[in-house]
């Protein structure tokens, strides 16, 4: 969870969040190359909620580093009490090299993302190294949430391809994700589109920790997304990828 979206809702997670793990976890695991100990970056981790997850299914010996720069030195103790040996966080930049690298809806919080995704490859990823990158689909469906997570963008695939390959990067995996939001959230830009012509502000949308919906709701949302998951992967497979609300690569060095 981004930490912007900490508005002292629920404790459960939102399906979007859990679906969200899930499908970059298998990500991860379809790009390892050995069953060996992996050295792990997580960039704007936020809780540390995925890194965890994935923490959970990696060979022993691996580590697993969280770095966003907007935690506080309540959320390091916070953060740092409840991880395991192996994992750990920080909000200054790490030290070394990586195996993999995940940098999941980051570069579209940062005015220069060349500049800023130029400078974590260089640094921070190992040769032969994986970085998978996920961003914000589709400039006509920035919307509140947008603002509200302080976003400069959102991406076409085209650009961010082209963001992607300036690095140097070879694309081996990519493709969209979460198809099913995309009718639902050009609804919502449409309505606040038409709030604004009336000259009424748009509510601020819920946050990731907002979700109290019970627990029938949850399973179908649940499935809904899994079954979206499943979409991605097997048009990803076949090399036809289709439209979603986000948009994801995962490039080798």
């Amino acid at each position: 969870m981004d930490l912007s979206e900490r508005r002292g809702g629920s404790a459960r997670r939102h399906p979007w969040e859990k679906a969200r793990a899930n499908f970059f976890k298998s990500v991860v695991r379809e790009v390892r190359s050995s069953n060996d100990p992996i050295r792990v970056l997580d960039v704007g981790a936020g809780d540390g909620y995925l890194a965890r997850t994935l923490f959970d299914e990696l060979p022993a010996g691996s580590r697993v580093v969280c770095f966003d720069s907007n935690y506080s030195d309540a959320d390091l103790q916070l953060y740092g009490r409840e991880s395991p040996d192996g994992m750990s966080f920080t909000r200054e930049p790490p030290l070394g090299t990586f195996d993999v690298m995940l940098l999941l809806d980051v570069i579209e919080h940062v005015p220069d993302d060349d500049a800023f995704l130029r400078q974590l490859i260089q640094q921070h990823l190992a040769a032969d190294g994986i970085a998978v990158v996920s961003v914000p689909a589709y400039q006509g469906l920035f919307s509140k949430h947008d603002e509200a997570l302080r976003h400069y963008r959102r991406y076409s695939p085209a650009q961010f391809r082209s963001v992607i390959e300036g690095q140097g990067l070879t694309i081996e995996k990519q493709g969209g994700l979460f198809h099913s939001l995309v009718f639902p959230r050009a609804l919502a830009v449409a309505r606040e589109k038409l709030l604004r012509l009336v000259g009424k502000e748009p509510a601020l949308p819920s946050a990731a920790d907002d979700w109290n919906h019970g627990p029938l709701v949850s399973t179908v949302v649940d499935k809904v997304l899994a079954a979206d998951n499943a979409l991605t992967r097997a048009t990803t497979n076949l090399r036809t990828p289709l439209p979603g609300l986000s948009v994801w690569a995962a490039c080798r060095r």
